[in-house]
C-alpha cells in the first residue's frame, strides 16, 4: 500500500529522518513508537506527501508519490496530523463532511454516499451527539474524535494517524483503538504514531521503533516491545511482562 525507500528528511542542517525503509500492506495495523524528537511525525508527513524527502523515495499504491496527483492521493490515504484541525468556524457535521471532498470528483459518487459515509464515521467515533456543535467549542478529546471522523469519512484504504488517541478518556481510547484494529482486520492499512506503548502492544499487528531519526526495530509487538530496546530508546528503565488477560506484552516503566 505504501513504501519508504531509504527516505530521509531535513530541517535545516538537521536530519530528522534518516534513510528509513519499510513497506506496509493492507491488513496491517502498524504502530510507530519512539521518544520525543525521534522523527515519528516527520515520517508520517513524508508518507502523506506533506513534505518532500531530502533523499530516498515514497511509493503509494506502487507509484512514486510525486506521480500521484492530489485527488488520487486523497482517495488513497487519509491523514490525521498531530494538531488535528484548527479553530475553524464550522460545526461538526460540516467538518466531517470535508472528508468527502475528494469523492465529489468521482462520477459514481452521490449525496447519499456522502451522508452514509459521514454518519458511519460519526458513529464509529461516538460523535453523533455533537453534530450541531461548533468545532471551536469542543473539548480536546472531542476535537480528536471529530478530526478522526473526518478522516474516516474519506473512506481511504490507507490511514496515516498521528496520535489518534490524544486527550481521549479511557473508554473512548479503547473504543477508538478497537475500531482501528477492526478496520485493519477488514483490509485497511493503518500507520499510527503512538505514545501509549501498551496500546501499541495490545492493538497493533506490527511495531516500528524510531530513535534519533533512524528505524531501530520493525516487527511483531512481542519482538519489538522488549525491556532492552525500550530502556535503550527511552533512556528509562522498562519492565516488560506477559499481559495477564491478553496475548501481548505489558510495559511497566520503573521508578
Amino acid at each position: 500500500m505504501i513504501e519508504a525507500r531509504a527516505a530521509s528528511a531535513r530541517r535545516g542542517a538537521t536530519e530528522v529522518v534518516s534513510t528509513v525503509s519499510f513497506a506496509v500492506a493492507p491488513g496491517e495495523f502498524t504502530a510507530v513508537i519512539g521518544p520525543n524528537g525521534a522523527g515519528k511525525s516527520t515520517l508520517l508527513a513524508l508518507l502523506s506527501g506533506d513534505i518532500v524527502p531530502s533523499a530516498g523515495e515514497i511509493y503509494l499504491d506502487g507509484r512514486p508519490l510525486p506521480q500521484v496527483d492530489r485527488t488520487d492521493r486523497a482517495l488513497l490515504r487519509g491523514f490525521l496530523p498531530q494538531d488535528g484541525a484548527p479553530d475553524i468556524p464550522f460545526n461538526v457535521a460540516e467538518v466531517v463532511m470535508m472528508g468527502r471532498h475528494p469523492h465529489r470528483r468521482r462520477g459514481d459518487n452521490s449525496a447519499g454516499a456522502d451522508r452514509n459515509a459521514v454518519w458511519s464515521a460519526l458513529t464509529r467515533t461516538d460523535t453523533t451527539t455533537l453534530l450541531s456543535r461548533r468545532f471551536a467549542t469542543l473539548s480536546g478529546g472531542e476535537r480528536t474524535r471529530v478530526s478522526l471522523a473526518r478522516v474516516l469519512a474519506q473512506e481511504t484504504p490507507l490511514l496515516l494517524l498521528d496520535e489518534p488517541t490524544t486527550a481521549l478518556d479511557v473508554g473512548h481510547e479503547v473504543a477508538i483503538m478497537s475500531e482501528l484494529r477492526s478496520m485493519a482486520t477488514s483490509g485497511r492499512a493503518i500507520i499510527a504514531v503512538m505514545h501509549d506503548l501498551n496500546d501499541a502492544a495490545r492493538f497493533s499487528t506490527r511495531v516500528i521503533a524510531l530513535d534519533q531519526g533512524r528505524l531501530v526495530a520493525d516487527g511483531a509487538p512481542h519482538d519489538v516491545l522488549t525491556a532492552e530496546l525500550l530502556t535503550d530508546i527511552y533512556s528509562h528503565p522498562m519492565r516488560v511482562i506477559p499481559h495477564p488477560y491478553d496475548d501481548c506484552p505489558l510495559i511497566l516503566p520503573e521508578g
